[in-house]
């Protein structure tokens, strides 16, 4: 079982609809650690670390357009080495 962390940007209509929170709820059934932040463009930073096939599962499902209430219209992903261990998922503001 290998550790990895991918950061991804998602765009769309991701700010003002719970995105984070769910995305948070989400990583956290997952057993992964990392953040979700809005940018100032209107999308939203995903920092996912964990086991690579449970920050695939994530990955997916930010894909798959996240909650209900939001539109995903692209997501953009890159394998990241952050600086510092993360030892929950949390929201960044």
């Amino acid at each position: 079982m290998s550790s990895v962390c991918t950061i991804a940007w998602v765009h769309g209509l991701v700010q003002g609809v719970g995105f984070r929170y769910s995305t948070q709820r989400e990583a956290l059934q997952l057993g992964l650690t990392g953040y979700a932040k809005n940018m100032d463009d209107g999308s939203v930073e995903v920092l996912a670390c964990g086991e690579a096939e449970q920050v695939e599962k994530l990955i997916a499902w930010l894909k798959a357009g996240g909650p209900r209430s939001a539109r995903v219209d692209k997501v953009l992903t890159e394998p990241h080495q952050p600086g510092k261990a993360y030892a929950s998922f949390g929201i960044r503001y």
